[in-house]
C-alpha cells in the first residue's frame, strides 16, 4: 500500500491518445493509476474485443507504464474494453480511491499553480492533492476564490488562510503560497481567464457525485481553454450538514 497521492490518468489507448510531454515528470511523486480503455460498440462483446485488440492495447499500455515508472512514480494499471467509458472511469475512481483525475495536457516545468476554491467546504482533500503532487517540485501556489452573492470577503479570507496553513503542515513552503479573492459576474470565466497565466490548475469537481466527473461541468471548460494540466479533485459524499 502506498502513501503517495493516487492520481487517475485515463488514456483512450487505441484512439491515438498518448501521455503528453512533461506529465510523467509532473507525477513523479504520486501513485499513478493508469487506465487504458477502449470504447466498443454496444453490439460488440467485450470478450470479442479482448481477442481482437488486447495485444496491441497491452503493448501501448506497457510503453506508458514504463514512462511513468522511469520518471519515479509508482504505477498500477488497468486495461478495460467497455461500452461506456464514463462508467468505467467512475468505477476506477471508486475502486482505487483516486484523489484526483488528471486532464493530461502537455507541460514543461511547473513554476506556478492555480487552485480555485469554491464555497467554504471541502478544502482538505484539495490541499492534500496540491501538496501530494507539488510539494517536491516547489512551484508558487495561488489559492483563488471568486466571490458569489452574499459571501463575505472576510469569511472567505479566513477559509483560504486555513487552507494555506494546511498546505504548510503538509510540507509546502508558506512563503510561496498566496491567496487571491476577486468578485466577478461570471465566476467560471474569471477562473478560466486567470488560469491562462498559470502552468497547472488544481480544482475540485463542482458536484460531489462522480456523475459529473472531470469531463462534466465546469472542469472540462477550464481544461478545454487551458493549455496546461488540470487536476480535478474527487470528493467523497458528505453526510447532510457536514462542513468538512
Amino acid at each position: 500500500m502506498t502513501d503517495r497521492t493516487p492520481v487517475l490518468v485515463p488514456v483512450r489507448v487505441l484512439e491515438g491518445e498518448t501521455v503528453p510531454e512533461g506529465v510523467p515528470e509532473l507525477l513523479a511523486d504520486t501513485h499513478v493509476v493508469l487506465l487504458g480503455y477502449h470504447v466498443i460498440p454496444e453490439q460488440t462483446a467485450t470478450g470479442q474485443a479482448h481477442l481482437q485488440f488486447e495485444d496491441r492495447a497491452t503493448q501501448r499500455l506497457d510503453d506508458y507504464e514504463a514512462i511513468f515508472d522511469e520518471a519515479g512514480a509508482t504505477v498500477e494499471r488497468r486495461l478495460v474494453f467497455t461500452h461506456d467509458g464514463q462508467k468505467t472511469i467512475d468505477r476506477t475512481i471508486r475502486e482505487h480511491d483516486c484523489a484526483a483525475v488528471l486532464v493530461p495536457n502537455a507541460t514543461g516545468p511547473v513554476a506556478d499553480v492555480l487552485v480555485p476554491v469554491g464555497g467554504t467546504r471541502r478544502t482538505d482533500r484539495l490541499a492534500d492533492v496540491v501538496a501530494g503532487v507539488f510539494a517536491g517540485i516547489g512551484p508558487s501556489v495561488t489559492v483563488y476564490h471568486v466571490l458569489e452573492a452574499g459571501e463575505s470577503e472576510a469569511d472567505v479570507r479566513v477559509h483560504l488562510d486555513a487552507m494555506v496553513d494546511r498546505l504548510g503542515a503538509l510540507g509546502m513552503d508558506p512563503s510561496v503560497i498566496e491567496t487571491r479573492i476577486e468578485r466577478a459576474s461570471d465566476p467560471l470565466g474569471a477562473i478560466v481567464e486567470t488560469a491562462e497565466a498559470f502552468d497547472a490548475v488544481v480544482m475540485g469537481e463542482t458536484d460531489p457525485s462522480l456523475a459529473t466527473f472531470v469531463f462534466g461541468m465546469p472542469a472540462d471548460q477550464v481544461a478545454d481553454r487551458f493549455l496546461g494540466p488540470v487536476f480535478v479533485v474527487q470528493y467523497d459524499p458528505e453526510p447532510d450538514g457536514a462542513t468538512g
